[in-house]
């Protein structure tokens, strides 16, 4: 063990030379999680809406109004008729048009059907969904207070059945809760495989890893001794990315530190094996890195379901997603941070994780043994 941590010495001292890595192991995911924290986001706000109101009413007034006192809505235009709308949608000015039919106050006032139309851009269709929704909340709760203000003034109560809605653990169903821990998933799998796969494959472009084959060193101290450095750094950045996820994003940590950190090494192991494996079958840094990129890190991120909900795929498609790491670490890490999961809750996750790392780790092993025989 002692010949282990020389080497893992060496290896964080060829580091610390290298002026152009630590930006990229340390600033970079940083960096990454800022922009993708804030760009990663299902949430939709300032729809832009254009209103055909034919009816030029208080109470028409009253609906646009509502609108527009929405942080989710903006409304560009108030036009008379329908004919108009079609030029905002076009010409992407609106997302939404609000259609107020002539009549619709004298139908609120007495009592009967008030209908409004609401029309829809769906060239986008997962954000028109979102809109829509909240489109149709909003006209719901006006419809509610209408009602509820004809009965007061009538004097009398109402029996209207309402439901009380209660969202556990994201209460205001924010994206950035959910889309945050699974960017830390995410830069972890990228930063620890890609800098171990070219860093391997690096040494022996320039010859040096051969050098090490010849020295007493055993084949695994050598491979443990370079796997190790990436897997600190790799901790490093899980330390900077929690920080800046629970003080700067404001992400509710419910669960314990500790677990978090304890199975974010063993998801290392399957990240450092991947590591391992792409600089057995690559000749180049070049070669490392596109390997990683295109064969491992993009077919896991649409099938993990950090993007895409595994439910929602193809049932032939579903097995491959377990056969995935990151899979079973989005489940930890979100489990962690929104609700609070412990290891009795999170076992299987967590032992998946690790029979697959052992898994990954012990094949790329043998093979990078086998190749350097």
């Amino acid at each position: 063990m002692r010949r282990v941590m020389f080497l893992m010495r060496k290896e964080l001292i060829e580091l610390g030379q290298n002026p152009r890595l630590l930006p990229v192991v340390l600033v970079a995911p940083v960096l990454q999680l800022v922009v993708l924290g804030y760009a990663a986001t299902t949430d939709v706000k300032n729809v832009p809406v254009v209103v055909a109101d034919a009816d030029r009413s208080a109470e028409s007034r009253a609906l646009t109004e509502r609108f527009e006192r929405s942080r989710y809505f903006s409304i560009t235009a108030v036009v008379t008729t329908t004919d108009q709308i079609r030029e905002y949608l076009d010409e992407n000015r609106a997302w939404l048009a609000l259609a107020i039919p002539t009549g619709f106050e004298r139908a609120v006032r007495d009592g009967g059907p008030a209908v409004v139309q609401i029309v829809a851009d769906g060239s986008d269709a997962s954000s028109t969904t979102i809109a829509l929704g909240y489109a149709q909340s909003l006209v719901a709760s006006y419809s509610q207070d209408l009602a509820a203000a004809r009965l007061a003034s009538a004097g009398r109560r109402g029996g209207a059945i309402s439901a009380e809605v209660r969202i556990w653990f994201n209460p205001r169903l924010e994206s950035k809760d959910f889309m945050v821990p699974g960017v830390l998933a995410l830069l972890l799998m990228v930063i620890t495989s890609v800098l171990t796969a070219m860093a391997i494959v690096g040494e022996k472009e320039l010859g040096t890893y051969e050098q090490l084959s010849v020295t007493p060193l055993r084949r695994w101290e050598i491979i443990v001794g370079k796997l190790l450095p990436y897997a600190l750094i790799g901790m490093v950045d899980v330390f900077l990315v929690v920080g800046l996820a629970v003080f700067w994003f404001e992400v509710p940590l419910r669960g314990s530190l500790a677990l978090l950190f304890l199975l974010s090494l063993v998801y290392l192991l399957n990240t450092l094996g991947i590591g391992l494996f792409v600089s057995t079958i690559s000749s180049t840094q070049q070669q490392a890195m596109l390997t990683t990129a295109f064969f491992f890190v993009v077919p896991m991120l649409y099938l993990s379901g950090f993007i895409f909900p595994i439910e929602n795929m193809p049932a032939v498609i579903q097995p491959l997603s377990y056969c995935i790491p990151l899979t079973y670490y989005l489940v930890i890490v979100r489990g962690i941070f929104l609700k609070g999961l412990g290891l009795a809750t999170l076992w299987p996750q967590a032992l998946g994780l690790l029979a697959m790392g052992l898994t990954i780790l012990t094949l790329a092993t043998l093979r990078a043994q086998k190749r350097q025989a």
